[in-house]
């Protein structure tokens, strides 16, 4: 599975982290490289695009609040991203969303608390049944683009 993982400054830090104990993955770094201040849309955008054109089956995407990342992945279509604060939230953004990106809070997480978030993350499937209609009603309004 081809991961695309991203980060702001804030975000750098986590993100460095999940890359080693995502080793089991083909991981894709759209960056940031360093915590030196810089624009979370120029690499959350990036990440998020390869996961909505299929370059990448899923994505991680870090900023201090979550708040931006999720903004900014939203944008792009195919992409549903889900700002993940708890295990709970992680297991029902993929079991009712099919979230296809995760983000993260950069500032207001542990790593040990993102690895359990990444595992049940990636370790849930989708429930399908009547969750499917609302996710065909969210490909209806992309396609208004």
């Amino acid at each position: 599975m081809k991961i695309a993982l991203a980060s702001d400054h804030a975000g750098y830090q986590l993100k460095e982290g999940l890359k080693s104990y995502l080793s089991n993955f083909d991981v894709i770094d759209f960056g940031t490289d360093s915590p030196q201040s810089m624009d979370y849309p120029d690499t959350g955008f990036a990440a998020a695009e390869a996961v909505g054109k299929g370059e990448c089956d899923k994505g991680i995407l870090i900023c201090g609040t979550g708040i931006g990342m999720s903004i900014v992945a939203n944008k792009v279509i195919g992409v549903r991203a889900a700002l993940c604060t708890s295990v709970t939230i992680a297991k029902l953004s993929r079991e009712h969303n099919d979230a296809n990106v995760l983000i993260l809070p950069g500032r207001f997480m542990k790593i040990d608390e993102a690895k359990k978030i990444v595992d049940t993350w990636f370790s849930t499937e989708f429930d399908g049944g009547r969750h499917i209609r609302r996710l065909n009603k969210i490909k209806k309004y992309e396609d208004r683009r």
